[in-house]
């Protein structure tokens, strides 16, 4: 299974941002907060939900909680497609 890249993060995060056009995901946002891009709990789980529907990963509530950064947010969905594909 291919690995999440920054540049789908960050289409699904634009995707699941709600009515919000004012948030600007470009540039190096890997260890910018949730908080800091704009982003609250209900856009997180959206966002965990998209991630499902498009890569068959099934993120936990208290993983999607526990994840400050889209770095951390990378790094737990490629961990558990690496342990898919294995």
């Amino acid at each position: 299974m291919a690995q999440l890249a920054i540049e789908d993060l960050r289409r699904i995060l634009i995707a699941c941002a709600g009515e919000d056009d004012s948030l600007d995901l470009s540039g190096d946002i890997l260890d910018s907060t949730f908080e800091d891009l704009g982003y609250d709990s209900l856009a997180l789980m959206e966002s965990a939900a998209r991630i499902k529907q498009e890569y068959g990963i099934d993120l936990s509530d208290d993983d999607i909680a526990d994840v400050e950064t889209p770095r951390a947010l990378l790094a737990l969905v490629n961990a558990d497609t690496t342990s898919a594909a294995a």
